[in-house]
């Protein structure tokens, strides 16, 4: 793995809607530091997954003016693992296929060993040969989320990542990619404010009048549930989020 760069997102998008063009966000500025997980909330619509797909560039529907640069100064597409909201699996594929989907789109040879290991790591090895028809909505999403581990890239670009799961999986899959992701260059959507305080190195939250940083809390994360200050961080956030002062 290439060694994980700063980001720098600045820019205005509009999308059209019943035949007329409506502002998405404009003359936003976002730094997505190397070595850290940036985390960004905000209502739905507002238009933080546009933002990660700009970054991977992908279709959004969207006219976008701007750039989109990394500080190396080195393409950023390709060095990018992305994981969508719906997670995108493949359903005539196993559980260990779609891990290693990516690097048999790439005509590579697919590492089994690490697929077996990421996938352990998510806890589905007793379903590694499963379908996703076959799997709960948790249980997809921790396939998507091995899939997006095992590509091993220096960005990653992850759009509420474990919003399928229950509480206590959450909690460790919240551990697991805080272990694994500590040195990339890692944005994270969420509607969680628990989880961006919990994960958060830096925390956005997105308004229609632009970006608004949250103060994180000073202990590293993966933080305690319980941690005090991850507690307050969390209520900051609420308020914030429900247009009161933070």
């Amino acid at each position: 793995m290439s060694k994980a760069p700063d980001i720098y997102f600045k820019g205005s998008a509009e999308i059209e809607r019943d035949g007329e063009n409506r502002v998405l966000f404009d003359e936003l500025e976002l730094h997505i530091p190397a070595n850290k997980i940036t985390c960004l909330l905000g209502a739905s619509g507002v238009g933080k997954s546009t933002i990660l797909r700009l970054i991977a560039g992908l279709d959004t529907g969207a006219k976008f003016t701007g750039e989109i640069t990394a500080d190396d100064e080195k393409a950023i597409a390709p060095r990018i693992a992305y994981m969508a909201q719906g997670g995108e699996l493949f359903p005539w594929l196993s559980v260990i296929d779609n891990v290693m989907l990516g690097a048999k789109l790439r005509g590579e040879k697919s590492d089994e060993t690490r697929a077996l290991d990421v996938i352990d790591k998510v806890g589905l090895t007793s379903h590694i040969n499963k379908k996703p028809t076959k799997l709960s909505g948790g249980e997809q999403q921790r396939v998507s989320l091995a899939r997006t581990l095992m590509e091993d890239r220096s960005i990653v670009l992850l759009d509420e990542p474990f919003s399928a799961l229950d509480a206590k999986t959450r909690s460790e899959m919240q551990e697991l990619a805080g272990d694994l992701l500590s040195n990339h260059t890692v944005l994270l959507v969420t509607h969680d404010p628990f989880e961006a305080a919990r994960l958060g190195h830096f925390i956005q939250v997105m308004t229609p009048q632009g970006l608004e940083h949250v103060e994180a809390p000073k202990t590293s994360p993966v933080r305690a549930d319980d941690d005090d200050e991850t507690l307050a961080c969390q209520g900051r956030l609420y308020r914030l989020l429900r247009g009161n002062a933070p």
